[in-house]
């Protein structure tokens, strides 16, 4: 099963392929969609869209994890980051894709072991489980490869649940 995490952002958004071979988990792409700062939001926000629908054109993931929004302390930085997971998730509904949401606590949880891990913690987890030589960058791409793995390990077990399977 291939997967594509998305970590929303207008500035960078950061997206991550993995597929699940057997137990196995694989790297297959990932990057960060940069949009220029100077830009009028609707811009920046056609930008990550169209960027996002190359990568599901690119890759053909069968689902794709999104991170949730978290409470900010800044209403406008809450909101405009809630705009580019819209575009986020348009761009998955346009293709057909089921999208399932994770909290930031849940991801670092699921591929840490510890809800309230670093950064550094997280890039070093998903570089380990990808078997990379090095942790991707900027953070924003470990962020979307983490949400990748979460969904994975979610998703099976949601799936062994539902066909009557618990090991």
């Amino acid at each position: 099963m291939l997967v594509l995490g998305i970590d929303p952002g207008s500035a960078v958004t950061g997206y991550g392929v993995v597929a699940l071979d057997g137990s196995r988990l694989r790297h297959v792409a990932s990057g960060a969609i940069r949009t220029p700062s100077g830009n009028p939001l609707p811009s920046r926000l056609r930008a990550i869209h169209d960027a996002l629908v190359a990568v599901i054109d690119e890759y053909r993931p069968a689902e794709v994890a999104v991170e949730e929004l978290f409470v900010a302390r800044h209403a406008r930085a809450a909101l405009v980051l809630g705009h580019a997971r819209g575009v986020a998730l348009l761009a998955a509904a346009e293709a057909g894709l089921e999208v399932a949401g994770y909290a930031p606590r849940l991801v670092k949880q699921t591929v840490v072991g510890y809800g309230q891990a670093e950064k550094g913690q997280v890039a070093e987890m998903v570089r380990r489980l990808l078997g990379l030589a090095e942790a991707p960058r900027p953070a924003d791409v470990t962020d979307a490869l983490a949400l990748a793995i979460c969904h994975l390990q979610h998703a099976g077990v949601a799936r062994r649940i539902a066909g009557g399977v618990v090991q």
